[in-house]
């Protein structure tokens, strides 16, 4: 209550309360925080998108975090991901006094309930309400556009030596669900499971999913060849595998080449 009353003095003096410094450890969380006014101080390696956040200094990799750096930019907040985050690394932040945020969103409600979250630390919180509201509204036409689709049965193939796929527990299952797809290893008790040749041909699958581009798509045909003859579907890698904003495009992209003729 402090904080929003003296906000409120300094905006009728004239004066304006700086920005929250913000960090974001991961590529979705950086378009998680754009996409809700949020410019950050520092990024992680591979935030390229939007364009501007290909200029912001880069603070983690695939390597771990550089934690003196971090320290560094005194940030109000950080934005971690458990998925691809040292654990120990977070720990020396937060025993540092930083305060850390993990967002890991395990379906396409908490992705966009997260959007919304973020207000609290954007200069223009109302752009992370309205932008939550038009990724629900995504959500929801495609929903109800796809809802009585005949059912497809597909192979979302990550990898090919060795052939990975996803489960039921996976943002990328809701996707082929939310199209009207049937996800022909959805029962996998892992989420990520690894399959075989066999497993795909026992289970025919009428699509392979990939994440990738029409090279790598004519790569998978040839793959399968005289053995699965089927459509291959590439879906741009970082909207399908990147749990941000941009998986209703990965979805709306999916919907229209599953179901090209659906008014």
């Amino acid at each position: 209550m402090a904080k929003w009353l003296l906000a409120g003095l300094l905006l009728c003096s004239g004066l304006v309360l700086a920005a929250p410094r913000v960090i974001t450890l991961a590529p979705h969380l950086t378009e998680m925080a754009f996409a809700a006014g949020i410019t950050p101080v520092a990024v992680s390696a591979w935030s390229d998108y939007p364009p501007a956040a290909r200029t912001l200094p880069q603070v983690a990799n695939w390597q771990g975090i550089g934690v003196e750096q971090v320290l560094q930019l005194k940030p109000d907040v950080v934005l971690a991901w458990r998925g691809g985050n040292p654990a120990r690394q977070i720990e020396q932040l937060q025993h540092a006094g930083v305060r850390v945020v993990w967002i890991d969103p395990q379906s396409l409600d908490e992705m966009i309930d997260t959007v919304q979250s973020l207000a609290r630390w954007s200069p223009r919180p109302e752009q992370a309400v309205s932008a939550a509201q038009a990724l629900r509204a995504q959500e929801a036409a495609l929903r109800q556009r796809y809802r009585h689709a005949a059912p497809v049965a597909l192979f979302l193939q990550f990898g090919q030596q060795p052939l990975f796929t996803a489960s039921r527990n996976t943002l990328q299952n809701e996707i082929v669900t939310l199209c009207g797809g049937q996800n022909i290893f959805a029962d996998s008790r892992v989420s990520w499971p690894q399959v075989s040749r066999e497993q795909v041909l026992i289970r025919q699958p009428q699509a392979i999913v990939i994440s990738g581009d029409t090279a790598q798509a004519a790569s998978v045909t040839r793959f399968w060849r005289s053995q699965l003859s089927v459509p291959v579907i590439a879906i741009n890698p970082d909207w399908l595998s990147r749990p941000g904003p941009r998986l209703l495009l990965a979805a709306q992209q999916l919907c229209a080449a599953l179901h090209p003729l659906k008014k």
